[in-house]
């Protein structure tokens, strides 16, 4: 009897715990992964701490001919805590959005523990990110202080139509590390 108590006490106690971890963002403000340019466009327009200043901060990607928006906010927006933003398109969708951090406004704890405070412990850590996973979004946290908001599908698709072999040096480590 007493262990079905100890038993039912601990899994409220995990569950509620649970319940006010939140599902990850799959951007910030309005501007979402998935969107298409133009309505990030007229989101950035929107929400001047991005310090976007219309067309001449886009941009095609050499590579992939695939659209690119920076904007800096340094200099349009003063007052923002962004230092750089970038947001990448794949097939004219937003995939990827870098939030480079203005480190006089704001500091890599501060990030840390409010992601930790709304998502949990990070699915990965290591001393240059700290990463949250789920289905649909990639979160990333990285040093200095940047955030990044991945299309986890998107991102999949793209590292499967790669199929780039590892070097020697990354089948060494990998060699190495099952080797502990």
């Amino acid at each position: 009897m007493k262990i079905r108590k100890i038993l039912c006490i601990s899994a409220f106690f995990f569950l509620s715990i649970a319940a006010s971890v939140s599902a990850l963002p799959s951007g910030y403000g309005k501007v979402q992964l998935g969107m298409s340019v133009d309505a990030v466009k007229e989101a950035l327009k929107k929400d001047h701490q991005f310090g976007y200043r219309g067309d001449r901060d886009v941009t095609l990607s050499p590579k992939d001919h695939e659209t690119v928006i920076e904007t800096d906010p340094t200099t349009y927006a003063s007052f923002s805590f962004f230092d750089r933003c970038w947001f990448q398109f794949s097939n004219e969708k937003l995939s990827v959005i870098t939030l480079s951090m203005n480190m006089d406004m704001i500091d890599h704890y501060a990030i840390f523990s409010e992601l930790c405070e709304k998502y949990g412990n990070p699915d990965e850590i290591s001393p240059k990110k700290s990463v949250w996973k789920s289905d649909s979004v990639t979160l990333s946290l990285e040093k200095p202080l940047i955030i990044k908001y991945v299309d986890a599908k998107v991102f999949k698709d793209k590292q499967d139509a790669s199929k780039v072999e590892k070097t020697t040096s990354e089948k060494a480590k990998d060699a190495f590390l099952k080797g502990l």
